[in-house]
């Protein structure tokens, strides 16, 4: 090449970019008001890819990689919910061990469970009012009609012995004499007045009532099968030995085993009022053969009649306060 030809190729400016020299060195700068990508890649720096008129700033949704808040709508366009698949594992009220149902409990669930504690607390209550009324021969026969006490059914057998029986309604200024009938059918009523409670507990569960009794007494579990085995071997004669006055609850097991066997109500009733008469019968006649024995006793009985219901009526408090006091601490302990 001539020395008129190599100044010639000098005095020519170089071009860039594809079609350009591969030997040209250092980028162009890049034009006036030319977008950001276009300045990046005349740098020679990475391009990456923006959505157009998509900021991510504060107040604008998240952008692809960026983490979703709770007020932050998700790369679908949804708000974001949490997961509502997972569920407590804590078992509702009505499915405690403590409770005899194995289902969700209906209105006759719940009213029957209350009848049961009504029951319980009745019988709590009347235990005052039993010691004191048995503290006189003059109170045997009420005492016989409102509680239908078995021994009180002996103790008036004997009052009625000794001639001490003497009970007199002043009707207009004429005495009517009651005979001591009157009581004895009293007697019969208040007795098994509350007896279909247990009937209706075995209709709607079964033996359920019989495992809440049991409790976790591995002890008491063993008891109340072999009452189950007992009443099952000798069929309706357990209603006869059902009012055996024996430390067992030979009674409610009946009963409520009763009901769950599927016996009809009007059955159990005549069944249950025929029996509980015959033994008042029986307390009664045996209560008037022993005589003057029971009414002795009943004397002696007489001088500390208060102090023993007084005895009774604190401990029925401090049953009640104790009771409400460990119901209390389980509830902490459940919540804690």
């Amino acid at each position: 090449m001539s020395d008129e030809q190599r100044d010639r190729a000098a005095d020519t400016p170089q071009a860039s970019g594809p079609a350009g020299n591969a030997g040209a060195t250092g980028p162009l700068p890049a034009r006036v008001g030319a977008p950001q990508s276009e300045a990046a890649e005349a740098q020679g720096a990475p391009v990456t890819a923006m959505a157009p008129d998509q900021p991510n700033g504060p107040d604008q949704p998240n952008g692809p990689g960026q983490p979703h808040g709770p007020d932050q709508p998700n790369g679908s366009g949804q708000p974001h919910v949490a997961d509502q698949s997972a569920t407590s594992d804590e078992p509702e009220w009505w499915q405690d061990d403590s409770m005899p149902w194995k289902h969700r409990p209906g209105r006759s669930d719940i009213a029957c469970l209350a009848w049961l504690g009504g029951l319980g607390v009745f019988s709590m209550l009347m235990l005052p009012l039993r010691a004191w009324l048995m503290g006189s021969p003059d109170r045997i026969p009420l005492l016989v009609a409102l509680t239908g006490s078995r021994t009180g059914t002996a103790m008036l057998g004997a009052v009625v012995r000794t001639g001490d029986y003497a009970v007199s309604w002043d009707l207009g200024g004429h005495l009517i004499a009651i005979s001591w009938v009157w009581p004895m059918i009293a007697a019969v009523i208040m007795s098994c007045k509350f007896d279909w409670i247990y009937w209706w507990a075995g209709k709607l569960w079964g033996r359920g009532m019989i495992e809440v009794w049991a409790g976790k007494s591995e002890r008491a579990r063993r008891r109340y099968e072999r009452l189950e085995k007992w009443a099952g071997k000798v069929g309706w004669l357990a209603f006869v030995l059902a009012y055996l006055p024996v430390p067992l609850p030979l009674m409610a097991v009946v009963f409520v085993l009763a009901g769950a066997s599927g016996m009809r109500l009007r059955r159990f009733v005549v069944l249950d009022v025929v029996v509980c008469s015959c033994w008042t019968v029986v307390f009664g006649v045996l209560g008037y053969v022993v005589g003057t024995p029971i009414t002795d006793v009943l004397n002696v009985y007489s001088k500390v009649a208060n102090y023993v219901t007084i005895g009774l009526v604190v401990l029925v408090v401090a049953w009640s306060i104790i009771g409400s006091a460990r119901k209390a601490r389980t509830a902490l302990h459940e919540h804690a």
